[in-house]
């Protein structure tokens, strides 16, 4: 927690003045943090014409970016993670952040089977669950490293989920 008001440039009561538990920023944190980029998702995966993957990736990790400068608070999201695993209370909203962008997922993988851009036998539930952790990946090698960019995701998302938008594979 002394990381969170450190960076808050808080001290403990301060914070502890707006909020009444722990738990409590943490659900702040993922308000911050995770509710805009789901959104931006779900305006990017429900375009009347669906981008493809490596395009979808490409225009989340652009948001990523823009939000974890200096002062951004996907800064603060990998403490955040790091709380839910320690404590399952404040694990809650994180859990649930991480489930609802899984389904988006899941929902955008579902629209590509029925388009016909990947098979129709397709597991969308594993799949979701696969793409899903690219971008816990490169938000921490991006905050931690600082050498990985949109496309570079994009490159690597074309060559694991290629796509022709036209139902040709």
């Amino acid at each position: 927690m002394q990381d969170v008001f450190a960076e808050a440039g808080l001290s403990a009561g301060a914070v502890y003045r707006y909020f009444t538990s722990k738990n409590e920023i943490i659900a702040a944190l993922v308000m911050q943090t995770m509710v805009p980029l789901r959104l931006r998702l779900a305006e990017i995966i429900r375009a009347e014409t669906p981008p493809v993957p490596a395009e979808v990736m490409r225009l989340l990790t652009t948001e990523v970016i823009k939000r974890s400068g200096p002062d951004g608070p996907l800064r603060l999201a990998p403490q955040a993670w790091a709380l839910a695993l320690v404590q399952p209370e404040a694990g809650v909203p994180v859990r649930e952040g991480i489930a609802a962008m899984r389904e988006l997922w899941r929902e955008y993988l579902a629209r590509m089977r029925d388009l016909g851009w990947i098979p129709a036998d397709t597991d969308v539930d594993a799949l979701a669950k696969t793409v899903i952790g690219v971008l816990p990946g490169f938000i921490l090698q991006h905050l931690l490293l600082g050498d990985v960019d949109p496309d570079d995701v994009a490159r690597g998302f074309e060559v694991l989920l290629p796509v022709v938008p036209t139902g040709d594979r």
